[in-house]
């Protein structure tokens, strides 16, 4: 078993109005496995917001993202279906200020691509949170990758996240663009494990969790050994491995 890492910091809000807040970010593969050992990692990762991927797109998705996040004692913010995947997740600390979700250019044979996005406040602190899952085929993925860093940057907000599925390990074409401009939240504050997939036997990183350059990463990584996180339930409950990060992010 992995050795645990030690304590990742608690949500909380400072006196100046920044706030701690803990981020998931996790491919869930239509929540075609075991449900209740999925609603059990993301319950004891503790998050406030959480980026899925894969999120339940055909019959009754709605309901069944609902359950998902009522099991983990979370909200449905935005995307599923609309968004074709990624959605959003999120405490009731959080304060909704706007979402939307957006549907990427379809190229011919491949699958439809989406962000789920949203702009939220935690005490005195803006963000704005999008979730994605890129393409396969490394030329879609990289302009998904531009799109990306051009949604943030029109989204208004002086702080941001993106999190999800790149389906790219660190020296890609596309995950090199996404770093120059983001912090890699995983290299920037590396704790707990670093490979993400398969969940069986994790050889790659191809999740991540990027952030602006002025919020603080106090750590980031798969939480192997994490309170309440069973090994068992992290193979048992998708095909990927969470990432969960604690990010300080300043008062607006």
């Amino acid at each position: 078993m992995p050795t645990p890492p030690p304590p990742l910091p608690n949500s909380r809000t400072a006196p100046d109005g920044s706030a701690v807040i803990r981020v998931l970010s996790y491919n869930i593969r239509s929540m075609r496995d075991d449900t209740a050992a999925l609603a059990r990692v993301i319950t004891a990762c503790a998050p406030d917001l959480v980026l899925v991927q894969e999120a339940p797109r055909f019959f009754r998705w709605r309901k069944k993202l609902a359950r998902l996040a009522a099991a983990s004692g979370l909200v449905t913010l935005a995307g599923g279906a609309t968004a074709s995947g990624p959605a959003l997740l999120c405490s009731l600390r959080a304060t909704v200020e706007r979402t939307e979700d957006v549907l990427l250019p379809l190229t011919p044979g491949l699958h439809r691509r989406g962000f789920a996005t949203a702009v939220v406040r935690f005490g005195g602190a803006r963000l704005g949170v999008l979730s994605c899952h890129l393409s396969l085929q490394k030329d879609e993925r990289y302009e998904q990758g531009g799109m990306l860093l051009d949604r943030l940057a029109g989204m208004g907000v002086e702080h941001a996240i993106a999190g999800g599925d790149l389906n790219e390990r660190p020296n890609g074409r596309t995950f090199r663009r996404l770093a120059a401009d983001l912090q890699d939240c995983w290299a920037t504050a590396p704790w707990g494990a670093e490979h993400t997939f398969p969940s069986a036997d994790p050889r790659r990183r191809i999740d991540a969790i990027l952030a602006t350059r002025g919020v603080e990463v106090l750590g980031c990584g798969v939480p192997h050994g994490h309170p309440g996180v069973a090994e068992s339930d992290l193979r048992a409950a998708t095909d990927h491995l969470p990432v969960l990060a604690a990010l300080r992010v300043p008062a607006r």
